[in-house]
C-alpha cells in the first residue's frame, strides 16, 4: 500500500512542475515572445557559466559561505504558504487585474483548464520587477541567489536582472520544489517549503495521499 500511495503522490508533484502553458501567464499577447526569449537568455546564462547554477542541497553553503543573499521571486501567494527565513522577496508575476472583456475570457479559460486544479491565478509580469529589486537590493555587486518554486520562472528572472546590470547571479536549480526539508532548515508559513506551489483541488488531493500514507506506513510498523 505504501509503494502504491508513492507512487500517486510522486504522480501529483511530477504534474504539478509541469510548466504553465505561457499563453496563460500574461493579459497581453505580445508577452508571449518576451517570456519565451526570457527563459530562452536565462539558460544561456547558465549554460555559459555568466549565471552559477545552485542545487537546493547546497544553497546553504551559497548563502553561509559564499556571501549570497536569496531572492524570493515567487507570487505573494505562494511564499505567504512558505518561505526561507530572512530571504527577500520582489516577485516576477503578479495577478492580473484588467478586467477588460478579453482578459476575462482569458481568466474564465485558465480557470477552468489550471486554476480550479493548480490554485494559481491568472497572472502577468510584474513590469517594476528589476526596479523594484534595485529599490531593495541597490548594490549591483551583489551576490543574488534567485529562486522559486519549481525553476522556470527564477531562469526568467536572472535573465531580467542580468540585463538590468546584475552581474554576480545564482540559481537555485529546480526551485523550492527539489529541496528537501534539510536544506533550508528555518521555513516560515504553515506549509513545507516543497508544496508551497500546490493550490486548488490538487493540494487537497495532495493531504489526502500524506494523511493516507501517514497510515499506512503505520498499519506496516
Amino acid at each position: 500500500m505504501a509503494i502504491q500511495l508513492n507512487h500517486f503522490q510522486s504522480s501529483v508533484l511530477k504534474q504539478e512542475k509541469q510548466p504553465k502553458p505561457l499563453f496563460f501567464t500574461s493579459s497581453k499577447t505580445k508577452n508571449f515572445g518576451v517570456n519565451t526569449a526570457s527563459s530562452s537568455s536565462g539558460q544561456q546564462l547558465i549554460q555559459s557559466g555568466e549565471v552559477k547554477p545552485i542545487l537546493p542541497k547546497d544553497a546553504a553553503t551559497a548563502l553561509n559561505s559564499e556571501g549570497f543573499e536569496l531572492l524570493d521571486i515567487r507570487p505573494e501567494w505562494e511564499r505567504e504558504k512558505a518561505y526561507v527565513k530572512g530571504s527577500l522577496h520582489v516577485p516576477l508575476f503578479v495577478k492580473d487585474m484588467d478586467n477588460s472583456p478579453i482578459t476575462l475570457l482569458k481568466k474564465w479559460v485558465h480557470f477552468g483548464y489550471i486554476g480550479l486544479w493548480t490554485g494559481q491565478n491568472f497572472t502577468m509580469i510584474n513590469p517594476n520587477f528589476v526596479q523594484e529589486v534595485e529599490a531593495t537590493i541597490p548594490d549591483k555587486d551583489a551576490k543574488l541567489l534567485v529562486a522559486c518554486g519549481e525553476g522556470l520562472r527564477s531562469m526568467m528572472a536572472t535573465s531580467k536582472l542580468y540585463e538590468g546590470g546584475y552581474k554576480n547571479l545564482g540559481w537555485l536549480a529546480g526551485g523550492f520544489n527539489r529541496a528537501a526539508d534539510s536544506d533550508f532548515p528555518e521555513i516560515e508559513g504553515p506549509e513545507k517549503l516543497q508544496y508551497a506551489t500546490i493550490g486548488g483541488v490538487s493540494y487537497y488531493f495532495l493531504q489526502l495521499l500524506l494523511l493516507l500514507q501517514a497510515v499506512g506506513k503505520r498499519v506496516i510498523d
